[in-house]
């Protein structure tokens, strides 16, 4: 088991909970600090977390708070020269780098160390130098990674003189033995940083935290860089800007950029995400380089980025599929039992035309009085009562038109078709009251049948009680004048 390190808390900066940090070797040896911390319960995924230069561990309480809500794991880590892990000058207070390939060795020691107990997938998150150096790991061949998200990341330096200018000075002292030695300026004020006029965030509390940590344990301070870091950020900027050192990096990789940024130079962030096969471009407006310590409605842009990368890449447990199909099964009877109250609605309708031999009766007739009228058909004629069952299936009951002229062809045409005229001239003042009633039937029915009884009443007393009990009646005086 590593050797146990500790953790810097604060009144301000309290660690999140279940956080372990220890010590690990990276290359040469060298001395290094991580901290794993877990989530509640099962975890979707890893997050990586790689600050930028002078950062620590501590500084991220925060964020790492937001990442075990989400239920993640999260590895973060302190590189070699700043935070708790070894210092390569006497002066601990000089940002110091021999190149960019003890960085790499050192991220690769950390992953192989921690690689048990990082559940797949893994997204990496870092800001500024740990950016760049995160992007180099992948382009040199670092493929555990589902994605990334990176702040601000340093892929193009803000020097106070030109480019090429800052180039020849760089190389200038390193001929000449200065590579150890502070750049322009001294070693700054590592342990004293107002929040007027600073370069990194415009939230005063977020700023106010991250120096009280420094102020409760003076060795996370960390000055100006040496020329020797200088010459490493200018040759692993140079080598990102190439495009084909990002073309094998096929993951979804997203570059969030902080308009404002003093320090790095933005259009080089934009220029990596355009040759990244999967790379995308985001801009903060307004904000400061240390994003994820800005002002909430600056940092939540990187929030909600953040999560449409997890989203896409450690997609939520399985507590959805485990919750969703008890609920679905019921689901399903609830529906299906639903329609069962609207089927007796279609199967009154459907029973309505059954009864309903007489075009005109949808409301008083029932299947209950139905042996009545043929009992009522019998004496009048013993063809009419067949004629009245046949409309009566299908025809009648549907369309109130169509079962005068299907009774119209059936009985009448081909019984007397000579005398259809004579039944019509007689029945015409009661057919008369019928048609427009059978027309109007749906919506006046009661009116239909009134007309019908009396015109059967002025005729035949005894068909005026067969229509009560259904409108066979209403037929019969047409039968008999035929």
């Amino acid at each position: 088991m590593a050797e146990a390190a500790p953790l810097i808390e604060t009144a301000e900066a309290k660690a999140p909970p279940g956080g372990d940090a220890a010590w690990f070797r990276g290359a040469g040896g060298a001395k290094l600090r991580a901290a794993l911390f877990n989530p509640p319960g099962r975890a979707r995924g890893s997050i990586v977390l790689s600050g930028g230069r002078t950062e620590s561990i501590e500084k991220y309480y925060e964020f790492i708070g937001e990442c075990l809500d989400r239920g993640f794991v999260v590895l973060a880590h302190d590189w070699r020269g700043q935070g708790l892990s070894q210092r390569d000058l006497a002066d601990p207070l000089k940002g110091h780098a021999r190149g960019y390939k003890a960085y790499l060795d050192d991220f690769r020691a950390l992953l192989d160390a921690y690689s048990d107990r990082l559940p797949k997938p893994w997204v990496a998150v870092a800001h500024s130098m740990g950016g760049c150096l995160t992007l180099l790991a992948m382009a040199h061949g670092e493929d555990r990674f589902a994605g990334a998200i990176l702040s601000a990341p340093m892929l193009g330096i803000r020097t106070p003189f030109p480019l090429v200018l800052s180039r020849a000075l760089t190389s200038l002292n390193l001929l000449l033995g200065q590579g150890g030695g502070y750049t322009l300026g001294g070693a700054g004020k590592p342990f004293d940083s107002t929040f007027d006029g600073n370069a990194l965030t415009h939230d005063a509390v977020r700023h106010a935290r991250a120096w009280s940590l420094i102020a409760a344990e003076p060795k996370l301070a960390l000055g100006a860089p040496t020329w020797s870091w200088v010459d490493f950020g200018l040759r692993a900027t140079a080598y990102l800007a190439r495009p084909d050192a990002l073309r094998h990096v096929t993951v979804p990789v997203v570059i969030v950029s902080a308009e404002d940024d003093k320090l790095i130079d933005t259009t080089a962030q934009a220029a990596a995400a355009r040759h990244l096969p999967q790379g995308k471009f985001i801009n903060v407006p307004g904000a400061y380089h240390e994003i994820l310590m800005e002002t909430d409605p600056m940092r939540n842009i990187f929030l909600r980025a953040f999560d449409a990368l997890t989203g896409r890449v450690a997609p939520t447990p399985a507590e959805p599929s485990t919750a969703a199909p008890t609920p679905a099964a019921p689901a399903p009877a609830v529906a299906a039992s639903a329609p069962a109250p609207a089927t007796p609605a279609p199967a009154a309708a459907s029973s309505a035309p059954k009864p309903a031999a007489n075009p005109s009766t949808a409301k008083k007739g029932t299947t209950v009085k139905k042996p009545a009228s043929k009992a009522a058909a019998k004496p009048a004629a013993a063809k009419k009562p067949a004629a009245a069952k046949k409309p009566a299936a299908k025809k009648p009951a549907a369309k109130k038109p169509a079962a005068k002229a299907s009774a119209a062809k059936k009985p009448a045409v081909k019984k007397a078709p000579a005398k259809k005229p004579a039944a019509k001239k007689p029945a015409a003042k009661p057919a008369a009251a019928k048609k427009p009633a059978v027309k109007k039937a749906p919506a006046k029915k009661p009116a239909a049948k009134k007309p019908a009884a009396k015109a059967a009443a002025a005729k035949k007393p005894a068909a005026v009680k067969k229509p009560a009990a259904k409108k066979p009646a209403a037929k019969k005086p047409a039968a008999k004048k035929a």
